[in-house]
């Protein structure tokens, strides 16, 4: 088993997959190859548009959100992300990045490919609101403000991630929060210092990544995305060392072997996580 920490891509049906992860699995190589040589072939004979006007796409999405469906929704029907698809109708806040005004054949063809007939406002995962919500700690807001800015009553705050599903309303209206807030000073706004160290701490001690993690992995809408955010080399073995003497049943010296550790390894791993060493560990 791998047990090395390292940048995986959040999907594995776009080129990003192989020019920014460098996945190497056969059909990300055949997809950018592939690509590569129709970029030839346009090139050479003088058709090659990489860039289109995204006007149409902008008219389209709002159209779409005034029948009720939501940039989020957009998002999860075409697997881009909900701030890619954004960007078509408004500026980044906080940032100095302006509208999109260019886009891509292929997102083009994905978005205006939605419609009304086809697709009604639905229900979305909510593990993107809930890793939101989070990321928010982390910088010092406590949930009950997030809560308000996001037009969700308190009291209801936790419980919204608890069901397998939410309204798509809902999970852009804290979309738009979080992308308002995570630029913004709990401070500056009437939280207190000792509201905010509370926040920061409870975010520490469950190790939920903050806002720039997610920028950087780019999958906090991906309910098969498993965060690594502060996961130790010597904890994952913990965890490997845990599988494969509970479920293979190796004993500690077999599990080391196969992880291609010393035993002692295994030793002081499960002595900094005991919650992964089984009962009967040999």
């Amino acid at each position: 088993m791998n047990t090395q920490v390292r940048k995986e891509a959040p999907n594995h049906d776009k080129l990003t997959c192989y020019t920014d992860y460098k996945c190497r699995l056969p059909k990300c190589v055949d997809r950018y190859n592939a690509w590569g040589r129709d970029r030839e072939r346009a090139i050479a004979n003088g058709t090659w548009q990489p860039l289109l006007d995204a006007e149409p796409v902008r008219r389209h999405l709002l159209r779409l959100h005034a029948e009720g469906i939501t940039i989020y929704r957009v998002a999860a029907l075409t697997g881009l992300t909900y701030k890619a698809v954004r960007g078509f109708t408004q500026h980044d806040y906080g940032n100095a990045a302006p509208r999109r005004y260019r886009v891509t054949r292929e997102v083009a063809a994905k978005i205006l490919a939605i419609n009304t007939e086809d697709h009604t406002p639905g229900l979305v995962h909510p593990i993107g609101s809930e890793r939101r919500f989070q990321a928010l700690v982390t910088i010092g807001w406590p949930t009950i403000h997030v809560a308000r800015r996001a037009g969700i009553h308190p009291s209801n705050r936790t419980s919204i991630f608890q069901a397998s599903r939410m309204k798509a309303t809902t999970a852009q209206r804290i979309a738009a929060t979080y992308d308002e807030m995570r630029h913004q000073r709990p401070a500056r706004h009437g939280v207190s210092a000792t509201s905010i160290k509370r926040a920061k701490q409870q975010a520490a001690d469950r190790r939920w990544p903050p806002p720039k993690y997610w920028d950087e992995v780019g999958a906090i809408d991906d309910e098969h995305f498993e965060p690594m955010y502060r996961v130790t080399r010597r904890e994952i073995v913990a965890q490997d060392a845990h599988w494969l003497m509970t479920t293979n049943g190796l004993n500690k010296e077999a599990a080391a072997q196969r992880l291609c550790v010393d035993k002692s390894y295994i030793d002081h791993a499960f002595r900094q996580h005991p919650q992964y060493a089984p009962r009967a560990a040999a």
